[in-house]
C-alpha cells in the first residue's frame, strides 16, 4: 500500500515549488507535453504523486529527469499552477534523496547555509595562501593539485555512492531485473545524453538555440576541466593548448553571461522561478570561465606574480564548485538526467 504524507507539500516548498495545489487536473499540460503518451500522463502524473505525498513513488521514478523544463505545461496552464516549476522542484528534492551526506537537502533548503559554506572555503583558501606567504608558484602547483584531487573524491567519496542510491530506488525497487548485457547496450544512450543532451531538442523544434548552447557549453566545461588538469593549461608553454584554454574559457564565460541575462530579463519559462541554486551555478559557472581566462592572460604578460591576487580569487571560485556546487547544487542535474535517461533506458529495454 502506498504511504501517503500529507506534510510532503510544505516539504517541497523548501525546495522552490510554488502553488502546485492550484492544479484542478484538466489535462492541458499533458497534452502540450511532447512526453506524454497513451501509457504516461506526463507532467500531470507527478502532480498527483505530489499531492498526495507519495513519496516513494517519486523516489522511484525518473519521469523528473526526462523533463528539460520546455515550460509549455505552464505556459498553457490556466491556474498558474506551473507544473514545469515542479518538476524542478522535485529534481532538486531527489537530488536530495540520492545524496548519502544529506548535504544537498540542507544546501537547497538554507540559503544561509549555503553562504556560510561559501564563505567558510574562502576563508580556508585565504588561510593557505597566507600559509606559504602568498608564494605563486606554490599556489599554482596546489591549485592543480587541488582540482585534480577534487576530481577524484568527489567522483568516488559522493557520485559513485548517490548514484547507486539512485539505481537502487528507481531500478532495484521497481523489481527491474535487467541482464547485464542490457546494461552494457545502454551505455551509448548514457553517453550521448550526457554529452549532447539530445531530448533538449524536443523541446522547441523550430529554434535549437537552447539546445546548442547546453552542448556546446557541455564541450566547453568538459574540455576547460581536461585542459586545466591533465594538460596543466597554467604551466604549459605549448601555444595549441594556450590558445585551446582561452577558447574554453572564453565559451563558457560567452554563454555562461547570456544565460545570467535570461534569468535576469526572465525571458523564458526556464528563468521565471530562478532559486539560489540556480543563481549560483550560472555565476560560478561564468566565474569560472573569466577568471580562469584573466589568469592565464597574466601568466602571458608576465605579471600573475604581482598580481597573485588574481589566481586566488580564481582558486577561490574553484574551490568553491568543486567542494560545495558540483557534488551539492544543480550541477549534479547534468549527472543524474544522464544517468535518468539512461536508467529509463534500460526499463524500457526489460519490457520489450
Amino acid at each position: 500500500m502506498a504511504k501517503v504524507n500529507p506534510e510532503f507539500a510544505k516539504e517541497l516548498t523548501k525546495y522552490g515549488v510554488g502553488d502546485f495545489n492550484a492544479c484542478f487536473n484538466c489535462g492541458n499540460c499533458t497534452a502540450t507535453c511532447s512526453l506524454s503518451t497513451n501509457d504516461s500522463s506526463f507532467p500531470r502524473e507527478m502532480v498527483r504523486y505530489t499531492t498526495l505525498g507519495l513519496e516513494d513513488e517519486i523516489k522511484s521514478s525518473l519521469k523528473p529527469w526526462e523533463c528539460y523544463y520546455c515550460g509549455e505545461c505552464s505556459k498553457e496552464c490556466p491556474r498558474q499552477a506551473n507544473p514545469g516549476e515542479l518538476m524542478m522542484s522535485l529534481r532538486r528534492w531527489l537530488t536530495a534523496q540520492y545524496d548519502w551526506t544529506g548535504l544537498s537537502g540542507l544546501l537547497y533548503r538554507s540559503l544561509t547555509l549555503t553562504i556560510a559554506a561559501l564563505v567558510l572555503v574562502a576563508a580556508g583558501v585565504i588561510f593557505f595562501a597566507r600559509s606559504v606567504n602568498f608564494d605563486a608558484e606554490t599556489l599554482l602547483h596546489t591549485g592543480h593539485r587541488f582540482e585534480m584531487l577534487a576530481i577524484a573524491t568527489v567522483f568516488l567519496v559522493i557520485f559513485v555512492p548517490n548514484l547507486l542510491r539512485m539505481w537502487y530506488f528507481t531500478i532495484v525497487k521497481n523489481g527491474v531485473k535487467a541482464p547485464l548485457k542490457n546494461y552494457s547496450t545502454a551505455l551509448s544512450e548514457l553517453f550521448i545524453h550526457m554529452f549532447t543532451q539530445k531530448k533538449a531538442k524536443d523541446c522547441d523544434e523550430k529554434d535549437n538555440f537552447r539546445w546548442l548552447e547546453h552542448m556546446v557549453l557541455v564541450f566547453a566545461y568538459l574540455s576547460l576541466l581536461f585542459t586545466t588538469v591533465f594538460l596543466n593549461w597554467f604551466g604549459t608553454e605549448s601555444l595549441f593548448i594556450v590558445v585551446l584554454g582561452y577558447v574554453e574559457s572564453l565559451l563558457i564565460f560567452v554563454i555562461t553571461a547570456h544565460f545570467v541575462s535570461g534569468r535576469i530579463k526572465r525571458n523564458k519559462a526556464l528563468n521565471t522561478f530562478s532559486q539560489p541554486s540556480d543563481w549560483l551555478f550560472v555565476i560560478w559557472l561564468l566565474l569560472m570561465g573569466l577568471t580562469a581566462f584573466v589568469v592565464r592572460l597574466f601568466i602571458d604578460l608576465n605579471i600573475l606574480e604581482n598580481n597573485i591576487w588574481m589566481y586566488l580569487i580564481h582558486l577561490t571560485v574553484l574551490a568553491q564548485w568543486a567542494m560545495i556546487i558540483v557534488p551539492f547544487g544543480k550541477w549534479t542535474h547534468f549527472l543524474y538526467r544522464s544517468f535518468g535517461l539512461y536508467f529509463a533506458r534500460i526499463k524500457a529495454m526489460q519490457k520489450s
